[in-house]
């Protein structure tokens, strides 16, 4: 690993966060099609893959795995309310009225990256155990449909697992990794009709560049902020920005 730029693990992390936050601002207020749009979401490309890698590293790090699933899966759920809110501007849950009057509660099922990541590292739980190929090949695959309900779906769940099998050889890692981004980038042409719609989305493109020269590997400072500093911010700030569109542009809301 050449270590030129000497970024540890919570400087690299305090890095993509800012990148998520540029690129929700973005999803928030400006127009996609927008030239400043385009940069902002390219550069909010650089968290989903950076956060995938980190869940391999943390699997590989980690003392107590039920430990670190579990607080995935509780600010994950945490999170739903504010990700809901940020994304469609009403409550994950509701009533709603039907043609004949009634009213029905109804669930938006729909989550943040913290969901798809805590997939992820269950993939990879589910590839180091003793099941056979097969078994786990299906397994993952499920996942990678309930993945569907949450952000970076699918990708953000392969790229933890490929990061986590070829964490050695840096030829097979970045290979999957490319081949990932490149299905990323063929879903963006082909929801947006045109090449030059995408063009924000090969950012992805940025990350292997980012881990492979600036990462050092190294964790950084053991202060509890910087362990808990992201699952904090991820809901608070998905709700500070649905609040903000909301008073700014009520009606999109």
């Amino acid at each position: 690993m050449n270590n030129s730029l000497t970024l540890n693990r919570n400087q690299l992390k305090y890095l993509v966060i800012a990148a998520m936050l540029i690129d929700h601002i973005a999803w928030a207020f400006v127009p996609t099609d927008s030239v400043l749009g385009q940069v902002m979401h390219f550069i909010g490309r650089l968290t989903g893959p950076t956060m995938a890698y980190f869940i391999a590293e943390g699997y590989y790090y980690t003392r107590n795995f039920r430990k670190y699933a579990l607080r995935l899966g509780i600010f994950a759920f945490l999170s739903w309310l504010p990700f809901v809110y940020f994304e469609f501007g009403t409550m994950p849950v509701y009533l709603s009225s039907h043609i004949n009057g009634e009213q029905q509660l109804e669930f938006n099922l729909h989550f943040g990256v913290l969901y798809t990541l805590l997939l992820g590292l269950l993939a990879i739980k589910l590839w180091d155990s003793k099941l056979d190929i097969a078994y786990k090949i299906l397994t993952i695959a499920a996942l990678c449909i309930l993945s569907l309900f949450g952000d970076w779906a699918i990708f953000d769940v392969l790229w933890c697992l490929f990061f986590h099998i070829w964490r050695k050889d840096s030829t097979g890692k970045w290979t999957s990794y490319c081949c990932v981004a490149g299905s990323y980038i063929a879903f963006l042409v082909i929801g947006s009709g045109s090449w030059l719609g995408s063009l924000w989305g090969f950012g992805v493109f940025l990350v292997p560049l980012l881990l492979h020269f600036c990462y050092s590997g190294k964790p950084g400072c053991r202060h509890p902020i910087n362990k808990w500093f992201f699952y904090i911010f991820y809901p608070a700030h998905l709700a500070v920005l649905g609040i903000l569109r909301w008073m700014l542009f009520p009606e999109c809301c």
